[in-house]
């Protein structure tokens, strides 16, 4: 017991619950990264009891408030030396995937929960950009940023939105990383 206070004092206080969400990983056939792997980063840049979920990177763990902050930018790094691979990391603290869970506009009008998804930045994105986003660029898909979130509905499914990833990405001037809402209040348990 002395042991375990001693390195959670040394890490900097009790550890806090979190879900990194990597994108664009082992998604048709590009960018491998076993999950195996994945966590033993995550285990090796301080993190405490990891687990991933499915194979598109979402990763699960405890770790110091203080660490968490740069806990995106030192994984991203750590993938491209050990894999070669430029991957976005973006974090929510278990508090916020609630948040999240709680506040999907959507859920209030009754969508077909297979038909919402969320898309995660990695910043809070300007109110002037956010406002400058067509809200017609892809029917019957709809859209609402909130905060560092991106709810969308799309009832023709993700594959065929023009509400991509690189167009939040380009037009909100950040980094995005969708989930679909199943896998959203998956994280949610887990975390």
């Amino acid at each position: 017991m002395a042991r375990s206070s001693a390195s959670r004092s040394a890490r900097g206080g009790a550890p806090g619950s979190y879900v990194a969400l990597l994108r664009g990983i082992n998604v048709g056939g590009k960018n491998k990264l076993p999950m195996v792997e994945l966590a033993a980063l995550f285990t090796e840049a301080g993190c405490s009891a990891v687990r991933t979920y499915i194979q598109s990177g979402n990763v699960v763990f405890g770790v110091a408030p203080e660490q968490a902050e740069r806990l995106p930018e030192l994984i991203a790094r750590l993938i491209a030396e050990r894999f070669d691979l430029r991957v976005p990391v973006v974090l929510r603290s278990a508090e916020q995937i609630r948040e999240v869970a709680r506040g999907n506009p959507f859920l209030e009008a009754g969508a077909d929960l297979d038909a919402l998804h969320v898309a995660f930045l990695a910043s809070k994105p300007a109110p002037g950009r956010v406002a400058e986003l067509d809200p017609n660029r892809s029917p019957p898909d709809a859209f609402r940023v909130i905060g560092r979130e991106v709810y969308l509905f799309l009832p023709g499914g993700v594959a065929r939105t023009k509400l991509t990833n690189g167009f939040f990405d380009s037009k909100l001037a950040t980094i995005s990383t969708v989930r679909n809402w199943r896998t959203v209040l998956k994280l949610l348990e887990m975390a």
